[in-house]
This record gives C-alpha cells, sequence and structure tokens, in this order.
C-alpha cells in the first residue's frame, strides 16, 4: 500500500481518521485553553493580592502544577477521578467501575496545566500596564467597572497577547499526552494508523507534519494579531 492509498478518504484509508483527529487536537487545545485562561487569571489575581493567604495559595498552584509532570497530572485526574466518581456512585446504588470522559478529563488537566504558565503571563502584563492610564480613568470619574473594562483589561490583553502565543502553542503539544487515555486526537490517530499499516515512519512522519502545521498556522495568527494590536497601541482606551 503506497503512501496516496494509506491517506485516501476511502475505506482502506486513513485520511478522514487523520483530519477529524486534526479537529480534536485543535477543540481539545481551544477548550484547554480557555479552561487555563479561568484558572490563570484567578492565579494571578491571587498573587497580585495584598492577602498573604491568597498570595500563597497562587504559589501553591503554580509550584504543583509546574512541578509535577504532566503525564502524572492526567493519569491522576483520569484514574484517580474514575476511582473517586465510582467511590460515590457506589453510595448512590451503582455497581461496577464508573469511567471518566477522556475529552473532559483531558481538557481538565491540560487547562490546568495551562493555567499555571498564563497565570504568569497575566500578572506580568498587569504590571506593564502604565498606572497614570487607571489613574487619569479615575480623574475623569470612571467607575470601577469602567475602569477595569475599558481600561485594565485591554491593556492587560495587549502585554499578554506574544505570552499567550506561546503558551498556545505549549498547550498544542501538550494534547498529544491525551492520547494515553484514548482519546482520538493527531497523536492517537497517528498510532493506530500506525500499528494498522505497520507504516511506522511513515505515519509518525506524518502525524509531525499535522502538528507542525497546526503550529505554524497559529503562529502566524498570533503574529497577525500582535501586528494589529502593535498598530492600534497608541490610541488610548480613554479615547473611546
Amino acid at each position: 500500500m503506497d503512501t496516496l492509498q494509506m491517506l485516501s478518504f476511502g475505506n482502506t484509508g486513513w485520511g478522514l481518521a487523520l483530519l477529524k483527529a486534526i479537529g480534536m487536537t485543535l477543540l481539545l487545545t481551544v477548550v484547554s485553553l480557555l479552561v487555563g485562561a479561568v484558572f490563570g487569571s484567578l492565579v494571578a489575581a491571587a498573587k497580585l493580592s495584598r492577602q498573604p493567604g491568597l498570595r500563597w495559595l497562587g504559589d501553591s498552584y503554580l509550584v504543583l502544577f509546574r512541578g509535577v509532570p504532566e503525564l502524572l497530572v492526567i493519569y491522576l485526574f483520569y484514574f484517580g477521578g474514575a476511582t473517586v466518581v465510582s467511590a460515590v456512585g457506589h453510595w448512590f446504588g451503582a455497581t461496577g467501575y464508573i469511567g471518566m470522559p477522556p475529552f473532559l478529563v483531558g481538557a481538565l488537566a491540560v487547562g490546568l496545566l495551562s493555567g499555571s504558565y498564563q497565570a504568569e503571563v497575566y500578572r506580568g502584563a498587569f504590571m506593564a500596564v502604565p498606572r497614570g492610564e487607571l489613574e487619569a480613568a479615575l480623574a475623569i470619574g470612571m467607575g470601577k467597572f469602567m475602569r477595569f473594562k475599558r481600561v485594565l483589561i485591554p491593556q492587560v490583553m495587549r502585554y499578554a497577547l506574544p505570552g499567550l502565543g506561546n503558551v498556545w502553542q505549549m498547550t498544542l503539544k501538550d494534547s498529544a499526552l491525551i492520547s494515553v487515555i484514548g482519546l482520538v486526537e493527531l497523536m492517537r490517530a497517528s498510532l493506530m494508523a500506525a500499528g494498522s499499516t505497520r507504516q511506522y515512519f511513515a505515519f509518525y512522519i506524518i502525524g509531525g507534519i499535522g502538528y507542525l502545521l497546526l503550529t505554524g498556522l497559529s503562529g502566524r495568527i498570533f503574529n497577525i494579531a500582535e501586528a494589529r494590536v502593535q498598530r492600534t497601541q497608541r490610541r488610548s482606551p480613554l479615547q473611546h
């Protein structure tokens, strides 16, 4: 079987399966990044807080999810979560082993890992916002919510964008680890195709090319976004 036939979209080819797997990889990465944005924002706020207890919680989150191997986090959430859910289910009369949805576990685990890096991106972006702009907004009578919406958030996102591009690339590659719990994303599909056809080298190369295309395309999108932001950064949010 030649390479073109193996990559065809017919019954004997793996083209459609690999295309669906690329879509699953992108979906998992996007959801994981959004989950990470929620946790990262909360952790960044905790680290910027004047309360020692909140700063300690933020530091503990970073130490935990940056210090523990990513694969171990995924195993703990998948198998440990299934153990907890099964035990709770037994209290309500359920029997047997209750498994965890691979996509849900993957998005949560990778999202928490992503959040540990997004937290520092948001914290650094907040500290880079010129204090004068916030003081000017206060001076013209903007309320707290309006300052947050019209001044702080746009400025933080402008400074955070380059760092978020790096976090996206890291999250995209970390999504490959979810293959170990059975989710059919690009890495899992490449493994399945290689095992079925015995063309290991070919499909591993194809999988690698798929990741390079995804990272290259997404990197280009972030570069365009950064360029657009740079063109508009001279306009102050107070002018809108």
